[in-house]
């Protein structure tokens, strides 16, 4: 069996490395990756911590460009690919550019596809933008749908999807996130939680906050940030937030945060100091898709900084909260969290409902059936 699995940013790289690292592995398939690098130096990273080297790379990452301008790069340098290598599947997982043009790309050449992390929605086409238009495109292109909850498989059916071409397998950042966590804290970490006053014996608690949604530019982030301020103004806080590297990110963190006490603005993490920050937070503030799928696996309540989540299983199962723009809101459930202990219990308590760390295993078992 031909697999070829294509990604391009980091969340896509996370969750596909347990499957191609199995795949790699195991007899009597002949594995290839192709990465887009819809983002280069945040996708290079978790290349290197999960050792996986690309047989194809696009790079296509580009300073502004358009939605539009990706896509045609995708279409027109993985297609030779597709031809050369004739692949029995092509997987990719999520709802990127690069899976939603993959996936098209697949059909066009008759290949059979298969969509890791299916049936999400938020029956919002704008909200998240594009994402929620590209894994609708996805569902309909696909032969195998691999869901990570009976929610998600819930919509597929809904949808008409054929019941046999389903298989809920649990979320792979879940095996990530495992792997990951194994590893030594970085130095980078330890360092900046002994300055903050958040190591063995912690007189803070961290809040780490990761906010960069395309529907959140303009006022939504900046009422983000002002959130955070009042946050900070407590003084028994120290509040961590990466900036993604995206202009219409930094400019608003930068200006509304510089300068605040107990706030620390950091360059983009790569995975592995992140994932270990998530472990030492005692809050987080995200609006950030996989982090709402990690961060319960630590037991740290999560508040959603969107109005709609695709994941209403974490707020189901009580680990996440949606607290949407609103500064004052935000603020409100953020003080409540960090006042009232046994809300804060009831949150971190709560089961983590997307996975057993298996999600690699049955994906492969499906594929090997001959389904789809």
């Amino acid at each position: 069996m031909k697999i070829l699995s294509v990604f391009g940013t980091r969340p896509e790289a996370v969750k596909m490395a347990p499957i191609v690292r199995l795949l790699r592995k195991t007899p009597g398939i002949e594995s290839r990756v192709c990465v887009t690098a819809q983002h280069r130096q945040m996708l290079d990273q978790v290349l290197r911590l999960f050792e996986i080297v690309p047989d194809y790379d696009l790079d296509l990452m580009r300073e502004d460009q358009t939605m539009a301008q990706i896509s045609a790069g995708i279409f027109t340098r993985l297609d030779p690919i597709l031809e050369d290598f004739k692949p029995d599947w092509v997987l990719a997982v999520g709802d990127t550019t690069t899976v939603v043009t993959t996936s098209l790309l697949a059909f066009y050449r008759k290949i059979k596809f298969g969509h890791i992390e299916a049936g999400l929605r938020t029956h919002n086409k704008w909200h998240p933008f594009p994402e929620e238009i590209n894994r609708r495109l996805a569902t309909v292109t696909a032969d195998l749908h691999f869901a990570p909850t009976t929610w998600s498989q819930g919509n597929l059916l809904r949808e008409g999807v054929d019941p046999e071409k389903i298989f809920v397998t649990g979320n792979p950042v879940i095996d990530a996130l495992n792997y990951v966590v194994g590893q030594k804290e970085p130095q980078e970490i330890t360092d900046l939680l002994d300055t903050l006053g958040i190591g063995n014996q912690p007189t803070r608690r961290l809040i780490l906050v990761t906010a960069h949604r395309r529907e959140n530019f303009g006022a939504p982030l900046e009422n983000i940030c002002r959130a955070l301020v009042e946050l900070a103004g407590r003084g028994d806080v120290e509040i961590v937030y990466p900036v993604h590297l995206n202009p219409k990110v930094q400019e608003p963190a930068n200006r509304l945060l510089q300068n605040v006490g107990h706030v620390t603005l950091l360059p983009p993490l790569d995975y592995l100091p992140l994932v270990h920050l998530m472990k030492r937070a005692a809050l987080i503030l995200t609006d950030s898709g996989g982090i709402q799928e990690e961060a319960p696996a630590f037991g740290v309540p999560t508040l959603v900084l969107r109005e709609v989540t695709e994941r209403p299983e974490g707020v189901d199962a009580g680990t996440l909260k949606l607290v949407g723009t609103d500064t004052a809101f935000i603020v409100q459930q953020a003080q409540r969290l960090l006042d009232d202990e046994s809300a804060y219990l009831e949150m971190a308590k709560a089961v983590n409902p997307y996975g057993d760390g298996h999600a690699a295993e049955k994906i492969l078992t499906a594929l090997r059936s001959g389904s789809g």
